[in-house]
């Protein structure tokens, strides 16, 4: 699992509010309305709902685009879009393995869009399987607060058949910092844990599943480091994108170089 912890900590220091607030919004209301369609309009009992909604609320969308979004899920308020879950490989520069995860209404509208952002920054888009036996699916719950007792978290963690954590530092959607712990285990298991760590008083930030590379490939030219760095937020700022993975890493200075 090394490299997925400072790969997220990397893209929280790049401080890029994910540019215009509008394109998070529409990322998020169409989790909330695969989620709805998939297993209902209640969070309360729709797991996979609930983390949407949550990480919508963290970052600062309005109620009613909450709704909405769950309505049309739900097939109470229909706009005819029909969306379909996608998962897209690729390569970026150096080889690099990319895997992307989308949600469409006109697969060949995506395809075509994701080709362009590989092409353009050095990668390209492969075929299903190329990358994807490089990842395997990790659950994480983020808990927040200050002086969080880390022997009580320990406890909490390995009664909720967690199987580590680390800290956590970044910035919640309006903007504010925030400090936590980030606690890993299978994605089957996310919810459980979830559950366990609420019951033990933590505060849950948010709850996801992510691929996580099983290698990873250190970068230490700048020349890369940009080329890479271009090609990922290329690809995140597409619409259709709402998930970037890959098996890199670099430090810190690099990474500032980079972005610079």
């Amino acid at each position: 699992m090394a490299g997925h912890s400072k790969w997220a900590n990397i893209k929280r220091q790049k401080a890029r509010v994910d540019a215009v607030k509008g394109k998070v919004f529409t990322k998020l209301s169409r989790e909330m309305i695969v989620a709805a369609r998939a297993g209902g309009p209640d969070p309360a009992a729709n797991f996979q709902l609930r983390t949407a909604v949550e990480k919508a609320k963290a970052a600062g969308m309005p109620n009613a685009n909450i709704d909405r979004a769950i309505a049309k899920g739900s097939g109470t308020l229909d706009d005819g879009v029909r969306l379909e879950s996608i998962r897209y490989e690729g390569y970026g520069p150096g080889g690099v393995a990319v895997l992307v995860e989308a949600l469409t209404d006109n697969r060949n509208r995506t395809a075509a869009d994701l080709r362009v952002a590989f092409s353009k920054n050095g990668g390209n888009l492969g075929e299903t399987g190329c990358v994807g036996w490089m990842f395997d699916q990790f659950g994480f719950v983020t808990i927040i607060g200050e002086n969080i007792d880390e022997e009580t978290l320990l406890m909490a963690s390995l009664e909720g058949d967690g199987e580590g954590y680390e800290p956590f530092e970044g910035e919640d959607g309006k903007g504010f910092e925030i400090i936590g712990f980030e606690v890993t285990t299978s994605a089957e298991n996310l919810e459980n844990l979830e559950t366990v760590l609420k019951g033990e008083g933590f505060t849950v930030y948010q709850s996801e599943v992510r691929w996580v590379p099983n290698n990873v490939l250190e970068i230490s030219e700048i020349d890369q480091a940009k080329s890479l760095v271009k090609m990922m937020d290329a690809l995140e700022d597409l619409d259709d994108v709402q998930t970037v993975s890959a098996n890199y890493e670099m430090d810190d200075e690099l990474m500032e170089r980079a972005i610079a």
